[in-house]
C-alpha cells in the first residue's frame, strides 16, 4: 500500500475531531462549517478507503482505524507547532523566555533584574518562576537556571558558583552566639528544600564539621529556602543558609556568617538551554551577566572556609 499522506488540513480536522468527539467543536477550534470540515474528514477516510469515524444521532466515535491514527495525529501536530515555535523564535532577538525556583528567583534573580534590563532594554525579558521542570520547545522556554547535581543530558550546562551552607543570623544576635556550641541554645531553622542532598546537607553535618556532636531536630522547618530565609531576617533564629539564598544580604549586612566555615555540596545551579541557543545574542546576554553579577559577591565565600560534605566524619 503506497505511503502517500493526505492532505494536512484534512488530517488538521481529524484531530481536532478526535480530540473533541465532536464535529462541531472540532469546526470552532478551527474557525470552519461543520460542513467544511465535514468534507475534509470525509477526503481523508476516502484516501484512507475506510471510515475513521462512526456517525451517530448526536455524537461520534472512532472506528478502529480513528483510533489508529488518532494518538500519531496528536503527536505529530503537536511536535510541528513546537518546531514551527522554535524556528519563529530563532530569529528573535527580542524576547528572552527564562525559568527557574521560586526561592532562586525570590531572593537572588528578582533583585538584580533591573541591572538587565537598563543594559538591554531592547530584551523582553519573561520569567516563570515554578519548580517544575519545564520542556524547552513545548514551554517555549530559552533558559532555565535549575539547582542539583545533574547531569543535563542534549542541553548546554554551565555551572553557575560552588554552593555551600552556613549559619547566618542578624547581626544583632551574634552577641547571644559567638560559638558553635553556643548554638545548641539558639532557635534553629530548617530549610527543608535540601533534603534531597546526598549526603545530607544539614544541622547534624555542619556541627560535625566543627566537631560538635549534636543532632538538632527541633524547631521551624520551612519547605521553601527563601522563607528560610525571610524568617532568619525577621529576626526568628538561625538558619544553615545556602550560598545563593544568602549572599545578598551578607554582602548587605543584613545577615552574618560568624563563624566562617560551611560544608560544602557538589549539588550547584546551573544555566541551561537547548544546544546551541548558547551563541544566542539574548541567551549569551543573560548568561554573561549572571556570571558577572555572581562575580560581586564572589568576596563574600572568600571569607569562608569549606569543608566538602564528603569530607566530614
Amino acid at each position: 500500500m503506497p505511503d502517500h499522506l493526505p492532505p494536512l488540513t484534512a488530517l488538521r480536522a481529524f484531530d481536532a475531531a478526535a480530540r473533541h468527539m465532536s464535529f462541531a467543536r472540532a469546526a470552532d477550534e478551527l474557525s470552519v462549517t461543520p460542513a467544511a470540515l465535514s468534507f475534509q474528514i470525509k477526503s481523508l477516510e476516502k484516501h484512507l478507503g475506510t471510515p475513521l469515524f462512526t456517525r451517530l444521532t448526536r455524537a461520534v466515535e472512532l472506528t478502529e482505524a480513528g483510533r489508529a491514527l488518532a494518538p500519531g495525529a496528536k503527536e505529530g501536530f503537536e511536535a510541528l507547532i513546537a518546531a514551527w515555535r522554535a524556528a519563529k523564535r530563532v530569529e528573535d532577538d527580542t524576547t528572552l523566555n527564562v525559568t527557574a525556583g521560586p526561592a532562586i528567583t525570590a531572593k537572588w534573580l528578582a533583585p538584580r533584574l533591573y541591572d538587565f534590563a537598563r543594559q538591554h532594554p531592547k530584551v523582553d525579558l519573561r520569567f516563570s518562576a515554578a519548580l517544575r521542570m519545564m520542556d524547552f520547545q513545548r514551554d517555549e522556554i530559552d533558559v532555565a537556571i535549575r539547582f542539583g547535581y545533574g547531569p543535563d543530558p542534549g542541553l548546554y550546562s554551565r555551572p553557575l558558583a560552588l554552593e555551600w551552607m552556613t549559619p547566618v543570623m542578624r547581626p544583632d544576635m551574634t552577641a547571644q552566639f559567638p560559638t558553635a556550641e553556643s548554638l545548641r541554645k539558639a532557635p534553629l531553622l530548617f530549610d527543608d528544600s535540601v533534603g534531597f542532598l546526598d549526603p545530607p546537607c544539614d544541622w547534624a553535618a555542619w556541627f560535625r564539621a566543627m566537631g560538635v556532636d549534636y543532632h538538632p531536630r527541633q524547631g521551624v522547618h520551612f519547605s521553601q529556602a527563601d522563607h528560610a530565609v525571610d524568617a532568619a531576617l525577621s529576626g526568628a533564629g538561625v538558619v544553615l543558609g545556602r550560598r545563593a539564598m544568602v549572599v545578598t544580604d551578607i554582602a548587605a549586612g543584613r545577615l552574618v556568617a560568624p563563624y566562617n566555615v560551611a560544608i560544602g555540596t557538589k549539588a550547584h545551579f546551573r544555566f541551561l538551554c537547548p544546544e546551541g541557543y548558547e551563541t544566542r545574542t539574548t541567551v549569551a546576554a543573560f548568561r554573561d551577566w549572571l556570571l558577572f553579577e555572581i562575580e560581586k559577591t564572589a568576596w563574600v565565600s572568600e571569607t569562608i572556609n569549606v569543608i566538602p560534605v564528603e569530607e566530614i566524619g
